[in-house]
């Protein structure tokens, strides 16, 4: 199965590389000194217990058009940097070719393959205009989840820090034979890979935290542990995923576990920036749109008031929008 990792940055390039380690052949489309690193001196994987090992990919470049079509696409930029490269995934794509989407946030596929009122409904915050829905078929598309923490240390070596899991899950529900074999091609790379019959639900309990604890982040500069001691950015992220809680159960959602729970898990996690906090601080561009924008425009959709939620975005995002 030829493999190519749209996006190899820290999570891309960790999951690129556990493959290609396994034995995969692996296409990696990277940029920059990350990239040319990549191209002159192999991808470096450094795991938690200290652990180093490099990988040569069997290819790794800036350009999509020179690779051909691969049998298993990983989409795993950032959000807000798809549709701008949603055109030129189509020379990635053969007749049989699978997407697996690996972004955080409510995919830009949420409505497609589960039918109901909303079938078909483009989420502008994720995909205006409709541009990524346009360039990529919903038959092609696996949904991911990725719990993965993991940062580029320098050019081309990849710092892993903590959980090594990719839930997927087919938008239909099904557990189909493909899903089950990038299961497996996971699996033989050490990393977990869970199939869920409701990616949506799972895609839900992720984005509980990222909504609420990513944004407040990147308003106080405070670290997860930080937010979930103080008892007023406490209360105000339970406050945002109360908000959420009701949107997504009015889509279809359901939610496993309690608020309550949800912001334990995010305490243990420690003195952890989020990456919303990270990008602040390096000056790039957030998913805000993508976390929090989205369940906005949903609530929007159902009818459901989000004062809580549209408060924190409105903030966010003029604190996005630096000069």
């Amino acid at each position: 199965m030829k493999i190519c990792i749209v996006g190899a940055g820290a999570i891309g390039g960790y999951i690129g590389g556990k493959l290609a380690l396994a034995g995969a052949d692996v296409t990696l489309i990277a940029r920059g000194a990350h990239l040319a690193a990549i191209q002159q001196h192999g991808l470096t994987i450094i795991e938690s217990d200290g652990r180093r090992q490099t990988v040569r990919p069997a290819l790794a470049t800036a350009n999509m058009a020179e690779v051909g079509p691969h049998d298993l696409v990983i989409v795993a930029v950032k959000a807000h940097s798809l549709p701008p490269i949603a055109t030129d995934l189509r020379a990635l794509y053969g007749p049989e070719t699978v997407v697996l989407t690996a972004q955080n946030g409510i995919p830009w596929w949420y409505f497609y393959g589960q039918g109901g009122p909303h079938e078909g409904q483009i989420i502008q915050a994720v995909d205006p205009g409709g541009v990524i829905a346009a360039n990529t078929e919903i038959a092609r598309v696996v949904g991911g989840v990725v719990y993965i923490a993991a940062e580029i240390g320098a050019p081309g070596v990849i710092l892993h820090s903590e959980a090594n899991r990719l839930t997927l899950g087919e938008p239909d529900g099904s557990k189909s034979a493909r899903v089950e074999r990038i299961a497996q091609l996971l699996i033989q790379a050490g990393l977990r890979a869970p199939i869920r019959s409701n990616i949506r639900d799972e895609i839900w309990v992720k984005l509980w935290g990222n909504l609420s604890f990513n944004p407040i982040s990147a308003l106080t500069r405070a670290t997860l542990n930080r937010i979930c001691f103080n008892p007023h950015t406490r209360a105000l992220a339970a406050a945002m995923m109360a908000e959420a809680q009701t949107v997504g159960e009015a889509v279809g959602a359901r939610f496993g576990i309690s608020i309550e729970q949800r912001i334990k898990a995010a305490e243990e996690v420690g003195a952890h920036k989020t990456s919303m906090l990270q990008d602040i601080e390096a000056g790039r561009p957030t998913e805000l749109d993508a976390l929090l924008g989205s369940v906005i425009e949903l609530g929007r959709l159902v009818g459901v008031q989000m004062p809580n939620c549209a408060a924190v975005y409105a903030c966010v995002k003029l604190l996005d929008e630096r000069p």
